[in-house]
């Protein structure tokens, strides 16, 4: 008879190590953190929206950034806080899983973001006379990976 291992992974991580008296004071941080960040975010982005003096290829990479950066702190804060308020640690692997994926993801979309960023500056500080016709907005569309 072979012996094989044949357990399963159903929970993954076991969340922060919290004291019961410290919970509330923790929950209340980590609330008050997300809410700024996701208010301050989609502040960012409806201002650009509604003023037409900020329609230029900087802040709508700004916009876009914003958005993954709310897109990145919802994407596991809002279940920290459900466990800490409901006091059940255990996240399924799965959610592990999916949860790291989309990580991966708004961190690339991050520094792909970042990096037009820099180059967008890049054409406006060393060719200022040439930057209408080398950033066109056709270009910042296409170069926008957070509308895909």
């Amino acid at each position: 008879m072979k012996r094989e291992n044949m357990s399963s992974v159903s929970e993954s991580l076991l969340g922060l190590p919290i004291w019961p008296e410290q919970q509330c004071l923790f929950f209340a941080l980590f609330l008050r953190m997300y809410l700024t960040t996701v208010l301050g975010n989609l502040l960012i982005i409806l201002l650009i929206r509604l003023d037409s003096c900020l329609h230029t290829p900087m802040y709508y990479f700004l916009s876009h950034l914003a958005f993954t950066d709310v897109s990145f702190s919802s994407l596991s804060i809002p279940k920290m806080l459900i466990n800490m308020h409901a006091q059940d640690q255990p996240i399924p692997y799965a959610g592990c899983v999916t949860q790291i994926y989309f990580f991966i993801i708004f961190v690339c979309l991050d520094n792909f973001l970042f990096a037009v960023m820099a180059y967008d500056r890049y054409v406006a500080t060393c060719q200022p006379l040439h930057y209408t016709s080398v950033v066109r907005e056709e270009m910042c569309v296409l170069l926008c990976p957070a509308q895909y």
